[in-house]
């Protein structure tokens, strides 16, 4: 059946379009911010660190986003306070904090025995979207929009320049958990999507291809949303067409657009420097 054709007629292929195109924008805007900061590592750690939130959130019957923001936000303080208080550095202590994190989540969800299905959690499955975590999601992108839009400003001082952000009176710890809540919002976002083994890739794909298009922040932002949401629409057509795994689909979609723009960028990519490079000498020659 057409694709176009399916979306008018089945509800669940609504359901899911629209939340992959919400989890798409979030995802690229979030992972603007972390990809300036160097802070790749960290999303891999909190989207493996919301599986024990997950997993107790399901077996005392509550929404599983009240248990995964926790654990997330509680996995990125523990992270912050572990490097800054003993000789062990961040990316070391994001190593073993979100590994353990996982590795208990894993033993919860076997242990309780819930109804919690694992493969769902690591790898997604949009097209079983119900309408509860369609609203979660979109009620969480509003929240982050809406935040991202009112701490503009200091959230792109403190990544460019966490030292005069200082100098200007700004609280580098306050806006960093701030930017942390708001990632472990998306992740858990994400997770009826791509699910925590691929989440990661949806936060910093997007963003990164961006970075290859354009110096300016805003600009960044605008076109890693527009990215993910590309992802997403494509991904599940690709996924509903010739009955691929949703979650993955969306994701490699994400990582050929990276390489188009690796290769054609025009300012980054290897082609236009391959070609520059052969004007120069063409030029020195003659």
């Amino acid at each position: 059946m057409d694709f176009l054709m399916a979306i008018g007629q089945y509800e669940f292929l609504q359901k899911a379009l629209f939340t992959s195109v919400v989890v798409g924008l979030i995802c690229g805007v979030i992972g603007s911010f972390i990809i300036l900061r160097g802070m790749s590592l960290m999303g891999d750690a909190i989207s493996h660190a919301v599986l024990p939130g997950v997993a107790l959130s399901y077996a005392f019957g509550i929404n599983f986003f009240v248990g995964a923001v926790l654990t997330g936000v509680l996995t990125a303080v523990g992270i912050g306070y572990v490097s800054q208080n003993s000789r062990i550095k961040n990316d070391t202590a994001i190593g073993i904090l979100f590994t353990s994190a996982f590795a208990i989540g894993i033993i919860m969800v076997t242990m309780l025995q819930s109804s919690t299905d694992l493969y769902h959690i690591l790898f997604g499955n949009v097209l079983a979207v119900r309408s509860s975590d369609m609203w979660v999601t979109v009620g969480i992108g509003v929240i982050v929009i809406v935040t991202v839009y009112a701490f503009f400003k200091e959230l792109l001082l403190t990544s460019f320049d966490p030292i005069i952000a200082a100098a200007y009176g700004l609280r580098n710890n306050l806006i960093h958990y701030l930017l942390m809540t708001l990632l472990t919002m998306v992740t858990v976002a994400s997770l009826q999507t791509v699910g925590i083994v691929l989440v990661v890739a949806m936060l910093i794909t997007p963003a990164a291809t961006a970075y290859l298009l354009t110096d300016r922040l805003s600009i960044m932002i605008f076109l890693a949303g527009g990215f993910g949401m590309l992802s997403s629409v494509i991904g599940l057509y690709f996924s509903f067409t010739y009955n691929l795994a949703s979650g993955a689909t969306i994701v490699v979609v994400a990582t050929v657009l990276f390489f188009l723009a690796f290769l054609f960028s025009r300012k980054h990519g290897v082609v236009w420097k391959s070609i520059r490079a052969r004007q120069k000498r063409f030029e020195l020659l003659n």
